[in-house]
């Protein structure tokens, strides 16, 4: 059992930067894969980024250079900076963690861009 919170979300403008973080209740050295996800109003969820547990990291096309995944094992946290924000990026942004066969989900932290 896996529990995720995420923090960092806000209000920003455009061309701005986040940092958001996914704090787990256990030592994140034993997991996968963890993974940022992000929800837009109206549209499916999609994957943004992710880290396994070798440091090997994956991004979507629309994020590639503006995103950055990372972690901390010694704060059980991972990280993802988020730069040069566009208005298209305001979404839910949540954080996933891949173990043993599951999938544990936090709650979400919305991240909002003005134009």
């Amino acid at each position: 059992q896996v529990q995720l919170v995420e923090s960092g979300g806000g209000l920003v403008q455009a061309g701005g930067s986040l940092r958001l973080s996914c704090a787990a209740s256990k030592s994140i050295n034993s997991i996968d894969v963890m993974k940022w996800f992000r929800q837009a109003p109206g549209k499916q969820r999609e994957m943004v980024a992710g880290i396994t547990s070798g440091g090997s990291t994956n991004y979507a096309d629309s994020v590639k250079g503006r995103f950055t995944i990372s972690r901390d094992n010694a704060k059980n946290t991972v990280y993802l900076q988020v730069n040069s924000l566009k208005f298209e990026d305001t979404a839910v942004y949540y954080c996933a963690a891949f173990y043993w066969g599951r999938d544990y989900w936090g709650q979400g932290t919305q991240v909002t861009v003005s134009s």
